[in-house]
C-alpha cells in the first residue's frame, strides 16, 4: 500500500439514495442504489442517463434539476468531509504545479500537506519528473493521473470517480485500476464507468442504470481486483457489454 495510508479508524459507510430526479417537470431517471460499505460499486448505463447527476445529487452540488427522495448513509452521520471526488474533468488549476494541483485540498483547508506521500503517489502515478510542471504542459493522459494522484491523496473513507481512467492507454490504465484499488482498500467507492471490462474487474457490486430505473448485475464469483483474462472475468464482461447495447438501443 502506498506509504502512509492505513485502513480507515471505523467502517466506511454505506450510502442508499432512494427516489425521482426531474428536469422541467420531465422524469430523467428514478433510483434505487445501494452502495455497500468499504466495497466497489461500478455504475454503468448509456451516455445522458444521469450516472454523473448520481454523484453529484449525494454530494450535494447543483444539478440542474429537482430531486424527490431520501439519501442516507448507514452510520447515520454527515457525509460532510468523509467523501473524496474525482470529476470527469481533471480540475487542476492551471497556475500551480502538479505537486502543488495534489496537495490543493490540504492546503485550503489549511493543513499541513504530507509531501512525503504526495511525492509517492505520484511516483505511482507515473508523473514523479513532472512535479513542478504546470497542467497545460501534460497531456491529456498525465493529467488524468495526476487528478487520480490528488483524489488518492485526500485518504477520504468514501470516494466517488466519474470515469477516472478514461484518458489512459490499455496498459496504463490497468495500472492505476491496481493502484486504486490497493490504496482505497476498506473505502465505499462509488466508480461511473462506460467500461464492462473496467466493472468485471473492479466491482464488488455492478449497478445498471437505465431510462427504467438501476438494477444490480451478477459480479464474476472471484475477489476483487480480478484477473483481466480470467473466464469469469471475460465471462461478465461479453454478457454485460451485450446487455449495455440492448437498452441503449
Amino acid at each position: 500500500m502506498a506509504d502512509g495510508f492505513e485502513q480507515p479508524m471505523s467502517a466506511s459507510p454505506g450510502i442508499s439514495l432512494q427516489g425521482q430526479h426531474r428536469i422541467g417537470g420531465k422524469v430523467l431517471f428514478d433510483v434505487d442504489l445501494h452502495l455497500p460499505s468499504g466495497q466497489w460499486t461500478c455504475l454503468l448505463g448509456r451516455s445522458g442517463v444521469g450516472k454523473s447527476t448520481i454523484l453529484r445529487l449525494i454530494l450535494g452540488l447543483e444539478t440542474g434539476g429537482d430531486f424527490t427522495g431520501t439519501f442516507t448513509a448507514t452510520d447515520n452521520m454527515p457525509l460532510t468531509g468523509r467523501i473524496s471526488y474525482m470529476a470527469q474533468s481533471d480540475l487542476l488549476l492551471p497556475w500551480l504545479s502538479v505537486m502543488e494541483n495534489v496537495c490543493i485540498g490540504a492546503r485550503l483547508r489549511g493543513e499541513k500537506p504530507n509531501i512525503g506521500l504526495a511525492k509517492d503517489l505520484l511516483d505511482r502515478v507515473g508523473l514523479s519528473a513532472h512535479v513542478g510542471q504546470k497542467p497545460n504542459t501534460l497531456s491529456g493522459g498525465m493529467r488524468q493521473r495526476a487528478a487520480l494522484a490528488r483524489s488518492l491523496f485526500e485518504d477520504r473513507p468514501v470516494v466517488f470517480l466519474d470515469e477516472p481512467f478514461s484518458s489512459l492507454d490499455a496498459g496504463t490504465r490497468a495500472d492505476m485500476q491496481e493502484l486504486a484499488t490497493e490504496v482505497l482498500k476498506g473505502r465505499t467507492v462509488l466508480l461511473v464507468t462506460h467500461d464492462p471490462a473496467e466493472a468485471a474487474r473492479l466491482a464488488h457490486q455492478i449497478t445498471v442504470m437505465s431510462a427504467l430505473g438501476t438494477q444490480n448485475w451478477p459480479v464474476p464469483p472471484t475477489p476483487v481486483l480480478r484477473e483481466i483474462n480470467a473466464p469469469q472475468t471475460l465471462d461478465c464482461q461479453a454478457k454485460l457489454l451485450d446487455y449495455l447495447r440492448g437498452i441503449a438501443a
